[in-house]
This record gives structure tokens, sequence and C-alpha cells, in this order.
């Protein structure tokens, strides 16, 4: 794959929610994070769009990020990318795995929470 193809970046359909990123797959992976248990989506509150992480989001965007104020913890923003349900922050932060469908999220996601909550 050429830098100006990882650039133009890649998205997929989850459910009925759209997300954006470098090399998505169908369960939300991308070329940052692609392991058994990187199935997250995090709708950024910049631009509302579903992007896997902060690098995708960094590579796709035109923009700077933004974090989700600790007063928006009942904003649906952590989409699962096994069954498409939507967590809200709070939610999200309180668990280990989907509540829906009991998908694993990546324990080591919690190092990098700080760069997309408050």
């Amino acid at each position: 794959m050429t830098d100006a193809q990882q650039q133009a970046g890649s998205d997929i359909v989850v459910g009925a929610v759209r997300v954006h990123g470098l090399l998505v797959d169908e369960q939300t992976r991308c070329v940052h994070y692609h392991g058994d248990r990187d199935v997250i989506a995090i709708r950024f509150i910049c631009c509302h769009r579903y992007v896997p992480c902060f690098a995708c989001h960094e590579a796709i965007a035109d923009h700077a990020p933004r974090r989700w104020p600790a007063h928006e913890r009942d904003a649906h923003a952590v989409l699962c990318g096994v069954c498409a349900h939507e967590l809200t922050v709070a939610e999200y932060l309180a668990v280990e795995a989907c509540p829906r469908c009991e998908a694993a999220f990546n324990p080591g996601c919690r190092l990098h929470h700080d760069l997309y909550f408050d």
C-alpha cells in the first residue's frame, strides 16, 4: 500500500454507523490497532465522526481533536465493532467488554482514555 493510499483512509459501515480511519476492517480495527480486542470506535466530539483511534483521527481530520467533557458522560460515543452497540462514555469507562455481545475490549485502551475523555 502506498503512503497516499494509507493517508486517504477507508470507511466501513458497522450496523448503521459509518466508521472513518486508516485500513478499517469490519470490526473497526485499523492500521494502528488491529489485535483481537481492538473492536471499538470512538465518536470524536469535535467532528461527531466515529474513528478507531486517536492516530486515525490525526491522519484523516483537518482539525485538532477535542476530548469529551466530563459533563457529557451520557453521550453515546463508543461503538462496539462486533455488534454495533453504541455505549455512552460512562458505560464504556465502567466495562471491560461490550454489555450487549460480551466482546472483550482491549484493556490497553485504558492507557489512552485521557486522549478521548476529560
